[in-house]
């Protein structure tokens, strides 16, 4: 099960490739025509996807690391590089988006304005469509191999199209003679940097500090208690290994069941939630019915 994992991860390298290899043609493509077409929502759109391409290479570097096996310092593995890299590509992207959002502000205050060239809505299409493209490509390797870090970069090239969506609607806005549309848009489009800033921020945290999804626990927890022989569930708890799940679950029986039985019920209960509920590892321990009166 280990190798599949790690060959799921190196598989997932190639979707977080094609999106640095993409968002640094576009970013130098949005930020060049920005300057020449005096356009702020492209030249935040530019920036935006400067962003993906720190969070991007984030991404990859966590994958590769998480690839590393068990070693004398890291008997668990390496598995939560990936959200520690998503952490710091999170405190770059609010930079960035506090940038973006200043500068337009600025700009707004201090009447500069200019009406873009409508290239620069055109441009912003076209990377759009091509963000598009690259989501549809990343959400199905996700799927295919399981992987959040990679359907969470699917999502961020999504969320990348819209906003060159909106900065192109902004652009010809402007030409329509409301000069400060184009303006509105960094704005908006700073916004979403970091809205997507903490989005991440807050999920790389969550897991960092082993925060678990309830509705996941309530469904092991209705499983657990359909196997026979399990009279209670005293304590469970679930936290992520990367994008693995491991649970630790005690659970109660007869005083008088046989040791050798309480260790195949505790088996029993392991595979029921590794094959059929995704979950890596499980760790079971079996107390007596008698001393799990008290739920903890």
């Amino acid at each position: 099960m280990d190798e599949q994992k790690y060959k799921n991860l190196k598989i997932g390298e190639k979707g977080a490739k094609l999106s640095i290899i993409v968002y640094i043609i576009l970013s130098v493509f949005k930020l060049t025509v920005a300057y020449m077409t005096n356009s702020a929502a492209l030249k935040a759109d530019g920036l935006n996807n400067v962003t993906d391409i720190i969070a991007s290479i984030a991404v990859l570097v966590g994958l590769r690391i998480s690839q590393r096996p068990p070693d004398k310092d890291h008997k668990y593995g390496h598995w939560k590089s990936e959200a520690i890299a998503s952490l710091i590509a999170a405190f770059i992207m609010f930079a960035v988006g506090a940038e973006v959002i200043i500068g337009a502000f600025s700009s707004l205050v201090n009447q500069t304005s200019e009406v873009p060239n409508a290239i620069a809505g055109y441009v912003a299409l076209l990377a759009a469509a091509i963000m598009f493209v690259v989501s549809i490509y990343n959400q199905k390797l996700a799927n295919s191999i399981d992987s959040k870090s990679l359907y969470a970069v699917a999502m961020d090239n999504r969320s990348d199209a819209l906003v060159s969506i909106g900065a192109a609607i902004g652009i010809f806005g402007s030409q329509l003679g409301l000069p400060w549309l184009d303006t509105v848009t960094a704005v908006i489009v700073g916004c979403l940097i970091v809205k997507t800033a903490w989005e991440i921020f807050r999920d790389s945290t969550h897991q960092l500090t082993d925060g678990f999804d309830e509705d996941k626990i309530e469904e092991y927890e209705n499983a657990i208690h359909a196997i026979e022989g399990v009279k209670e569930i005293k304590e469970i708890k679930g936290r992520l290994y990367g994008n693995n799940i491991v649970v630790d679950v005690i659970i109660c029986v007869e005083g008088t069941m046989d040791i050798n039985l309480a260790h195949d019920l505790a088996t029993v209960v392991e595979k029921e939630l590794i094959e059929n509920h995704h979950v890596y590892d499980v760790h079971v321990h079996v107390e007596p019915h008698e001393t799990c009166e008290d739920r903890a």
